[in-house]
């Protein structure tokens, strides 16, 4: 039984494994972006076509809110005379309208647009090449 010299497994070398962990930390940002980009454009055809509702649903709303304005100042000229009664109708809305401002302004935040699932992996993949590195 005769045994063939073993060949000595051929290690990559140090530069061998640069190159390697260089492309594969290319092509791995190179997916990272592309995912980043998927996830801002979904994210902004979802804001367009709400917006698009928003806006058609407040045209609407709006000229129903001028007929019930229009209701609650011939109501109230039954009373009081009619450039009052128009006053007081617009304060009314005014302050109306600057809570739900304000309440809006606070809903309002930048965080929906952040793509929040790329930073975590785009963080993940730091640390891991740190740790390769290292």
């Amino acid at each position: 039984m005769s045994q063939e010299p073993r060949q000595p497994q051929h290690e990559p070398s140090l530069l061998g494994l640069l190159r390697q962990l260089t492309g594969e930390v290319q092509t791995l940002f190179t997916k990272e972006l592309a995912l980043a980009k998927v996830e801002l454009n979904a994210s902004l055809q979802a804001t367009k076509t709400g917006i698009a509702a928003v806006a058609g649903g407040a045209i609407v709303l709006l000229c129903g809110l001028l007929m019930l304005l229009l209701s609650a100042v011939y109501g109230l000229s039954e009373v009081l005379p009619p450039w009052l009664a128009a006053l007081i109708v617009g304060i009314v809305v005014v302050v109306i309208g600057l809570v739900m401002l304000k309440v809006g302004q606070q809903k309002f935040t930048s965080s929906e647009l952040t793509p929040e699932r790329t930073l975590d992996s785009l963080q993940k993949d730091k640390e891991a090449v740190q740790r390769q590195m290292s």
